[in-house]
This record gives structure tokens, C-alpha cells and sequence, in this order.
């Protein structure tokens, strides 16, 4: 407990006020009976507020495992907080006003509020950026934790790259193929009558999660090299998954509803995941045997 609050503060600090919100907006999707783009309109504050408390905390959670303090990451990290923050107030304010925040112009206050976002998001990037490449240059004790802290930010950074095509002059829209605010998958709210590049952006982004997550789960059934090289599998494989993902947003099908080609690209991801899954497990075998 006592590492815990030594974390960098502002990441935590914006933590704690994420976790509020998520449990006012969680609140407001169910007392408040207004609609917005087909979901209730306290949703999408919940969404991010959520999001935003799993990332400050990952984030803050990486800078505890320097052996060294950065105080370049640490600003940086600092950063990421404002610009957050400035989102997060964007959307929020929104929803109070019964508007949309997402590429909402039809007002000169709702386009000035919506380039206050898009802002933020290029600050955002720029900020992690930064944050991996001197988190990355910097020791930290456990070689497996470093491999995966390094996946992570890098898988985070693709995460952030697909979402690129939502903001193109002749996109602007979350969905593909079909309009925004249509029928979705229930609480995400992904379309289910047409391609949704939020899905790539989000499963790429949480690789920040999932990859320390993995490194995790994988405990200490194997030695350190085999974990390390299962950790390349399973980054590999994910940032390969994130692709597929937007690639079939892009073609404006539904994530429950791919298409042959699309399957059998997934069943090739898998296969092959599989495959050297099991090439690394039973690589290090003979050796133990014989160890033992």
C-alpha cells in the first residue's frame, strides 16, 4: 500500500477523479432518460471515465517500476493528465448542454469545443510518445515486466494510429457503411449494421492492460526466457488482431458479422499464435529434462 501512494500523484489524483465520475455518469445513465446517437447520454462519460482511470493507473504503475526516477516521464506523464482532464471536462459539458462532443460542429461553441478535443487527443500522443520512448531507455529490474511494459506502450501507440481514419475529411464518423448513433452492441455501442474503427482503437489501446496482464498470468510456470518469448507471441499477435480489426471496420462490416475473408484471416491469426505458442513451450523441454 505504501508503494501505492508514492505513485506519481497527478496520475493517481486523476485516477481517483475518473472513478467518481464513471460512478456519477453510471448514475446518469440511469436517471437521466435522454438519448443521444441511440445510447443513453451519460454513456459515454462513463466509457472514458473508466478508460481514463485503467490508464493512469498503468501509466503510473510503469513509473513505480523505474529503478531510476525519469523526470521527463514524469512530466510527461503530467501532461497526459491536463490534456485528459481538458477531454474529459469537453465531454462532460457536452452532455450537460444535450450534444454531441464527437466531430460537432454545427455551432461555432460545439466546433470550438470539439477542436479543444481533437487537440488534446494530438497532445495526448505526442505526451506517450515521449513517456515510452524514456520509459523504454530505462531499466527496470524485471526483464519479463520490461517486455511487457514495452508491448504495451508500443501496442497503445497502434491503438491510437487506427483511429486516424475516423477524423479524415471523408470519414468523420466513427462508423463505416452505415450512420453513427444507429443499432450497436449493447453498453460499447458498437454498430452492428456497419464497420466501427472504435474497435481496433480500443483493443489496441488496453494492449497497455493486457500485456502486463499476460506477463502476469504466465507467473512462474515457465523460466524467464520462455516467458519473455511468449510475451513476443502474444504481442505480435495482438497488434496483428488490432490491424484485422480496423482493416474490417474499413470494409464496414460488423464486428459479429465478418465475412469469409475475414475468417479466415482470423483463423490464420490463430493458428499461427497457436503454433508458436507451442514451438516456444516445448522449445525449452529437452533442456529441463536433461536439467533434471
Amino acid at each position: 500500500m505504501t508503494n501505492v501512494l508514492r505513485w506519481h500523484r497527478p496520475l493517481t489524483i486523476f485516477a481517483a477523479a475518473m472513478a467518481v465520475l464513471a460512478l456519477v455518469a453510471a448514475i446518469g445513465a440511469l436517471a437521466d432518460p435522454r438519448v443521444l446517437t441511440g445510447a443513453p447520454i451519460w454513456l459515454k462519460p462513463f466509457k472514458f471515465a473508466v478508460s481514463f482511470v485503467l490508464y493512469t493507473l498503468t501509466l503510473a504503475w510503469m513509473l513505480s517500476l523505474l529503478e531510476r526516477r525519469s523526470r521527463v516521464a514524469e512530466r510527461a506523464a503530467t501532461v497526459l493528465v491536463a490534456v485528459s482532464l481538458a477531454e474529459m471536462v469537453v465531454i462532460v459539458t457536452q452532455v450537460i448542454r444535450g450534444q454531441t462532443s464527437h466531430y460537432n460542429e454545427t455551432t461555432p461553441l460545439n466546433a470550438a469545443l470539439w477542436q479543444v478535443m481533437s487537440t488534446s487527443i494530438m497532445v495526448l500522443f505526442v505526451a506517450h510518445l515521449v513517456f515510452g520512448i524514456v520509459v523504454l531507455r530505462r531499466r527496470i529490474a524485471d526483464r519479463v515486466s520490461a517486455h511487457a511494459v514495452r508491448w504495451g506502450l508500443g501496442l497503445f501507440l497502434l491503438g491510437t494510429l487506427v483511429a486516424v481514419p475516423m477524423v479524415q475529411p471523408d470519414q468523420y464518423a466513427h462508423t463505416v457503411g452505415a450512420p453513427d448513433g444507429g443499432p450497436g452492441l449493447p453498453v460499447l455501442g458498437w454498430s452492428t449494421t456497419g464497420g466501427d474503427l472504435r474497435i481496433g482503437h480500443f483493443v489496441g489501446m488496453h494492449a497497455l492492460q493486457a500485456l502486463p496482464l499476460l506477463a502476469l498470468l504466465l507467473g512462474n510456470r515457465h523460466d524467464q526466457l520462455t516467458r519473455i518469448r511468449l510475451l513476443t507471441v502474444g504481442g505480435i499477435a495482438y497488434g496483428i488482431l488490432t490491424v484485422l480489426l480496423t482493416w474490417q471496420a474499413l470494409r464496414g462490416l460488423p464486428l459479429l458479422q465478418p465475412d469469409a475473408l475475414t475468417l479466415a484471416a482470423w483463423a490464420a491469426l490463430a493458428a499461427a499464435t497457436a503454433t508458436a505458442t507451442t514451438l516456444v513451450v516445448t522449445r525449452r523441454r529437452p533442456a529441463l529434462e536433461l536439467a533434471a
